[in-house]
């Protein structure tokens, strides 16, 4: 596994080595071991896929109780991810970290806990997959302002992105509940 930095030090791109041939590929996409000597010590709960069509942002989503830590990867298409520091105590709260995700490359990220995560879809759809470090609790879910001045996130948008009511309603990053 190769790991490749991004503009936030925890946020980590990595790349799997990908075997293949004229019949396809194979690539191994967890191995607690693997994982844990990368430093990435995680126990994921839950596996999560979505699909969404081009244009489509989804977040900027965090818990603020029961945090998520995420091992995220494209199977299906490109999107652009962005994840953002929550932790007030962070000496790099509110730094962004954006980077492209898709199914050619095979480039996974790990976004830790205390983050909030979106991403917009770059092709005519895409599916995406998520590991999770604890349960989806839609009480404790919020939402950061995905165009907030404040964090300033080139989105490669033509037009308005497609989202939904929950997205629409983001709160700016100076309203927002945020981790100690």
């Amino acid at each position: 596994m190769e790991i490749t930095a991004t503009q936030h030090p925890e946020v980590l791109l990595l790349r799997p080595k990908v075997f293949g041939d004229a019949r396809g590929f194979f690539f191994e996409s967890y191995n607690r071991k693997a994982f844990a000597e990368l430093g990435i010590a995680a126990e994921f709960v839950q596996d999560n896929h979505s699909r969404s069509t081009k244009g489509v942002l989804r977040g900027l989503h965090y818990q603020i109780s029961q945090p998520q830590g995420k091992l995220v990867r494209v199977a299906v298409g490109e999107v652009f991810d962005v994840a953002v520091d929550l932790r007030r105590g962070s000496p790099h709260f509110g730094r962004v970290a954006t980077f492209s995700l898709s199914a050619e490359s095979h480039d996974m990220a790990w976004i830790p806990p205390g983050f909030a995560h979106g991403f917009l879809v770059l092709s005519e759809h895409a599916e995406f997959l998520y590991k999770t470090t604890d349960y989806y609790a839609p009480e404790f879910e919020r939402c950061l302002q995905w165009n907030d001045p404040a964090l300033a996130i080139a989105w490669p948008l033509q037009g308005d992105p497609l989202l939904s009511a929950k997205d629409q309603a983001g709160v700016p990053l100076a309203e927002c509940e945020v981790f100690a």
